[in-house]
């Protein structure tokens, strides 16, 4: 009972707000538009978000916490020769991978010499300045003796240069650790790819080489020219890959993914604005009928200013309050495209039931009446959703700002519904009461004042006038539109028909056994390159590395940050064991086994071992250039102590297999957790990595947690809460198939994908809740009957829509860009299978499931019959007006 008085009252309260609005059109018209513009204007100077870590890795993640801790202990200008693979920060670098188009040896005499021309060519770069041009060794990391730090493959390739200049045969590259001449033995693995190895791991091909040259970015100065560089060096490479056309490179620098990221948004422009050509157009043929006095083609297109203006006020306010500017604002736009219609379709629907005789007031309230309590409903569930997204529950910053600048452009999409459209309905309602043309505005003449004109001309302005028709064709004037015939001549009938039903039912199962597939194989995906355009450098340049380079892991620091008893053997062995599976490429492993060496039973004395330190180890030619992964502190009586170390790892794993590193990451922090050494592991990709799948799916979990409380919350504001069931069975259901097609259809759950799930919540409950809600509120009659009633009554709001929405995202799929294509692939299916449910599951499952309807005839008493007299009056503009009294 309370249900209904509420059910009562909330349609009271909007019947009076139409008839408010429809009493002061013209104020609801305009305040939207100039508020849009007032707060759109500052969208003109909108700034872009530079940082895609920022944007991209989790907030709070235990990788940030051990990189400041890896930067305190070993600063970047400490680094010096161990700089593999960005062990750190990325910072500032340029890279190349150079390879050539038939798999030759890039270490032969040809493309030896070729690699260091290139070399020279990249040193020679300048940075022109006011006053001073920089070069590659201004803004180099320097080495103890000043000068620029290069890979380590660099000398490789200068000492087999000078080799075969001297005719040495004794010169070999081992890989993936190699010797120099001066007794070091670097890392290669990261350097050389596609090797084909000898016995005793000696190179005898290498198809690809890797060139890194880090630059410093110590203050703003030094980081513009470092910037400017890295544009030469893309600019350097590509000049010199037209002069060598036999070989092929892939240039890249720290600011690649950035760019490309961002390219995304400028490569979509002419895509958009097809999209929206194709939309404006398809929603004014939605609106259209042949009737020229009750089409509504400048409602459809009003419909969508209604969203722009919406889209446009949220723009403004992202904008003032300091936010930036990124390529994922892409899909709020069609977020608002699939709300937005929706409501006005629904709306044009409802007024579609009103009488043609009523006042355009009275008419208005009747819409608003009908039609805003269940998109009143609908647009509080997107707001609760996308608001839990929103908070600082959202590990992810680029999920959390689509979902904040989401909630606030549907806030205004529902308040500019209620207003602007409102008002535009209303205006339109005075031109159909008029009997003026729905384009043009014009009065239409009478049939017979037609006669002897043109049949083109008779065409555009055929009409139904009220008095030509009677009492039973009146309330079939709208029948003429095309979908409204369809779907009440043809498809209800069609679905509800017994030799239908079967064969929706074993779709619905074979649906599911697809959608269990794909739901077994679904991976997360943390893999940078899905974000950005296509055909760019990061695509290029990642597609290489992980054809030549993924036999090893990137390089992980192993990094012991508290002061050990390394005299002691069995702390010898427990870090040796920590390590075991590992390529070791730094101090460790040759430190470890000399003093294994000195005494393996009993160790060495504490004194002893400072000693051999100081004098012995540090000394050594073989191991002083170590110094730089130990750091020490001097006590009172002159002895050394090492208060943390370092050491690098390379895993023999696949790089392109992001859950076994992920796995890995996993495997050894627990093991830092457990051992009774204190260490920690780091590598800068571990920052996108850490925790990537829990914080991806938070805003997921957070907002079905919150989707699941609000049905539960709105059941007692709905008729019926036999409503609120189904259409959470119903979201189940369609999240189910989305999630399960997208893998199949090789999406990957990343940050994207989860906020196109989010949405798909709200789009389910949209097209859904007004069908159910009619069907179970329904009493008499059979369920077949309440069936083709729900689908006659908001069908045709939910086809024009879908048709708009598909229409709007065909051009998205030749957008160039990995981003949009997980967009289009994640909203197609959303749309197809909430599609499919509403006109097809939903129909014949509700043909003989709850709720029942029990059929039930009145009994016929000739002494309470009613009697109806009816006056009619006719004014004259030919409106007429039917005054009924009734009397029992």
């Amino acid at each position: 009972m309370l249900r209904q008085v509420l059910h009562r009252g909330l349609r009271t309260c909007f019947s009076r707000l139409g008839h408010f609005i429809a009493s002061h059109p013209v104020f609801f018209a305009s305040a939207p538009v100039l508020i849009s513009i007032l707060l759109g204007a500052s969208f003109s100077r909108y700034q872009v978000e530079e940082s895609v870590e920022h944007l991209l890795a989790p907030q709070h993640s235990l990788a940030k916490i051990e990189r400041n801790l890896v930067n305190s202990l070993f600063p970047v200008n400490r680094s010096k020769h161990r700089l593999y693979s960005d062990l750190q920060t990325p910072g500032r670098y340029g890279r190349v991978i150079v390879t050539s188009f038939q798999k030759a040896n890039m270490l032969d005499q040809h493309h030896t010499d070729l690699i260091l021309k290139l070399h020279a060519a990249v040193t020679r770069i300048q940075v022109p300045r006011p006053g001073f041009n920089y070069t590659f060794a201004h803004i180099c990391i320097l080495n103890n003796d000043k000068t620029c730090i290069v890979d380590d493959i660099v000398h490789v390739l200068e000492e087999l240069k000078n080799a075969r200049a001297t005719n040495r045969t004794n010169f070999a590259i081992t890989y993936p650790i190699t010797h120099l001449k001066d007794g070091r033995a670097v890392y290669n693995g990261h350097q050389l790819g596609g090797v084909t190895v000898h016995s005793k791991d000696r190179v005898k091909s290498a198809e690809a080489v890797q060139l890194t040259y880090y630059l410093q970015s110590i203050n703003s100065l030094n980081d513009m020219v470092a910037e400017r560089w890295e544009s030469s060096f893309c600019d350097t490479v590509r000049l010199f890959q037209k002069s060598n056309s036999k070989v092929k490179m892939y240039p890249y620098t720290s600011s690649s993914l950035r760019e490309d990221f961002q390219k995304t948004s400028r490569v979509s422009e002419r895509y958009l604005v097809t999209s929206l050509i194709l939309v404006v157009t398809m929603a004014i043929l939605c609106c259209s009928m042949q009737d020229c006095v009750r089409s509504k083609p400048w409602l459809g297109l009003l419909g969508l200013v209604t969203i722009s203006l919406a889209t446009l006020t949220a723009a403004g306010i992202i904008n003032l309050t300091g936010g930036k500017y990124n390529s994922t604002f892409l899909g709020v736009p069609f977020v608002m495209l699939g709300h937005g219609l929706y409501g006005t379709f629904e709306m044009l629907s409802s007024w579609r039931k009103t009488r043609e005789d009523q006042h355009v007031k009275e008419r208005t309230a009747e819409v608003y009446a009908d039609s805003m309590l269940s998109f009143s409903l609908t647009t509080a569930m997107y707001l609760v959703t996308f608001g839990i997204g929103a908070s600082p529950f959202t590990n992810i910053e680029a999920a959390r700002i689509f979902c904040c600048n989401s909630c606030i452009a549907i806030f205004f999409n529902y308040l500019y519904v209620l207003s602007f459209y409102g008002s535009s309905l209303v205006f339109t309602g005075y031109i159909e009461n008029n009997y003026q043309h729905s384009i043009f505005c014009r009065k239409v003449p009478k049939p017979e004042a037609l006669q002897e004109k043109p049949a083109w001309y008779r065409f555009l302005l055929t009409a139904r006038f009220s008095e030509d028709t009677t009492e039973g064709e009146e309330a079939n004037t709208y029948e003429s539109h095309l979908l409204v015939c369809f779907l009440k001549r043809y498809y209800c009938d069609w679905i509800t028909n017994t030799y239908v039903k079967p064969f929706v039912v074993l779709f619905y199962l074979i649906y599911i056994s697809f959608a269990l597939m794909g739901y077994l194989q679904v991976s997360e995906g943390s893999d940078l390159s899905n974000i950005v355009a296509t055909a760019t450098q990061t695509i290029e340049y990642t597609t290489a590395q992980q054809k030549y380079f993924s036999n090893y892991s990137p390089v992980i620091g192993f990094y012991i940050y508290e002061s050990i008893e390394y005299w002691n053997t069995s702390v010898q062995e427990d870090v040796l064991e920590y390590t075991k599976g590992f390529v070791r490429i730094s101090w460790f492993e040759s430190y470890l086994n000399y003093l294994r060496k000195l005494n393996v039973s009993t160790g060495l004395p504490k004194k002893n071992f400072t000693d051999m330190l100081r004098n012995s180890f540090l000394k050594a030619p073989q191991f002083s250039h170590f110094q730089e992964d130990i750091i020490f502190s001097k006590k009172y009586n002159d002895e050394v102590d090492v208060v943390a170390s370092r050491m690098f790892l390379v895993a023999k794993t696949m790089e392109t297999n992001r859950e076994e590193l992920y796995d890995l990451l996993e495997t050894l922090r627990r093991l830092s957790v457990t051992s009774k050494v204190k260490f920690i592991v780091f590598n800068p990709s571990f920052v996108y990595m850490d925790r990537y799948a829990s914080s991806l799916g938070a805003p997921l979990h957070n907002s079905c947690i919150s989707a699941l409380f609000l049905l539960f919350f709105s059941a007692f504001l709905v008729a019926d809460s036999l409503i609120n069931v189904w259409l959470t069975l119903t979201v189940v259901s369609v999240e189910f198939g989305v999630i399960g097609f997208m893998t199949l259809w090789k999406v990957e759950l990343d940050c994207i994908s989860v906020l196109c799930l989010i949405y798909g919540i709200n789009y389910t409950i949209d097209n859904c809740a007004p069908l159910l809600s009619t069907f179970v509120l329904g009493k008499d009659f059979t369920r077949t009957k309440w069936v083709k009633n729900a689908l006659e009554v908001h069908g045709v709001a939910i086809l024009q829509s879908y048709l708009c929405y598909l229409v709007g995202l065909i051009p998205l799929a030749a957008v160039p860009s990995n981003l949009t294509c997980t967009l289009f692939r994640c909203l197609f299916l959303i749309a197809f299978v909430t599609f499919f449910h509403c006109f097809a599951i939903l129909p014949v499952i509700l043909t003989f499931l709850p709720p029942s309807k029990k059929k039930r005839k009145e009994k016929k008493n000739p002494e309470n019959r009613e009697e109806i007299e009816c006056v009619e009056m006719v004014d004259i503009d030919s409106t007429r007006v039917v005054d009924q009294i009734t009397t029992v």
